[in-house]
């Protein structure tokens, strides 16, 4: 399969409507997109990522009305937190109507449903009369992509088309929040400071990890290790004394600031010149998906400082790094 890449939303919508899967832009980051109301086009999804089903998706909606649409319940929290919150990088996880698949939510009776911000993601949701699955556009478990020729690297040949919306602003997958026994609980760090969350709700309990990949999720993104290169990986505190260990190795870098000592000894990607956080969550996966390019014997990284989107950035730095 011939794989094109362009800017052309109509021709995205007519493949979707042919129950073909796309890859289409988002603020966070590139989605692999189809009918989520089409168990045929739901499971190519899997198939083309190589993701276990028992690892759900989330479903993309243009508005309100058709979120409510696809769930029993709307509560108060959903409704305080959308008002401020929507469209942009938050995902809710709700009790799904019947007409949901169970194939989407790992046969869990909650179905989680955002609206994306990027405005040729809105555009290509309004001119489609379905909801889209879009788990990231990547290989299971690998870095997901910010830009269209990260999805063109590791999917060409297996989609027909990616909708190029230019680099991701936010660059981290969106946050997670549902409800159990009563409480609201945080299933997957996002971009978004949880203390401006609970300002609007009240006390989040963070609930981020299954521990072990063959459990169901209740949540994407809540394995142990994910997000991760094909280099290994390696968190470190301190750069020089992990060099001194490791003299013989090819060793790349991902530095939260600007290091001029590290150049040194080899390539160094810097995620914020100016130690701004958003900017570092922009550019986190693009950085490690250059430093994988490059044939390195192992990545060293560092932690961001723990606040804000730094929370989130660092969540993924573990997840990467995991073994």
């Amino acid at each position: 399969m011939e794989t094109l890449c362009g800017k052309d939303v109509t021709y995205a919508a007519g493949l979707l409507q042919k129950e073909q899967v796309v890859a289409i832009p988002t603020e966070t980051v590139y989605g692999l997109a189809g009918n989520a109301m089409n168990e045929d086009v739901v499971r190519n999804i899997f198939k083309i990522k190589k993701r276990p089903f028992n690892n759900p998706l989330i479903i993309h909606v243009a508005n309100k009305e058709q979120a409510r649409s696809l769930v029993e319940d709307w509560p108060s929290w959903a409704n305080d937190l959308t008002a401020s919150f929507w469209p942009g990088p938050l995902t809710v996880l709700l009790p799904k109507v019947t007409k949901v698949s169970g194939l989407l939510t790992a046969g869990s009776d909650r179905v989680a449903i955002r609206i994306p911000s990027h405005h040729m993601c809105l555009e290509l949701l309004n001119a489609l009369d379905f909801p889209l699955a879009a788990p990231s556009a990547n290989p299971f478990m690998y870095i997901s992509p910010t830009k269209a020729q990260h999805v063109y690297h590791q999917l060409h040949g297996t989609i027909p088309y990616i909708l190029d919306g230019g680099s991701c602003q936010s660059g981290l997958e969106s946050t997670i929040i549902g409800e159990e026994n009563g409480r609201l609980v945080l299933y997957r760090l996002g971009v978004i400071d949880l203390k401006r969350i609970e300002q609007k709700v009240g006390h989040v309990e963070i609930k981020n990890t299954i521990g072990h990949s063959s459990l169901p999720a209740s949540a994407p993104g809540m394995l142990d290790k994910h997000y991760s290169p094909g280099t290994p990986m390696k968190l470190t505190s301190n750069f020089l004394e992990e060099l001194s260990t490791k003299p013989e190795k090819k060793i790349g870098f991902l530095c939260w600031k600007k290091n001029e000592i590290l150049s040194d000894f080899g390539p160094c990607v810097i995620l914020s010149g100016g130690e701004d956080l958003m900017e570092a969550a922009r550019n986190l996966y693009a950085g490690l998906y250059e430093l994988d390019q490059m044939g390195l014997d192992l990545i060293l990284a560092e932690r961001v400082p723990d606040q804000g989107a730094g929370i989130a950035i660092n969540d993924r730095l573990q997840r990467a790094a995991a073994r």
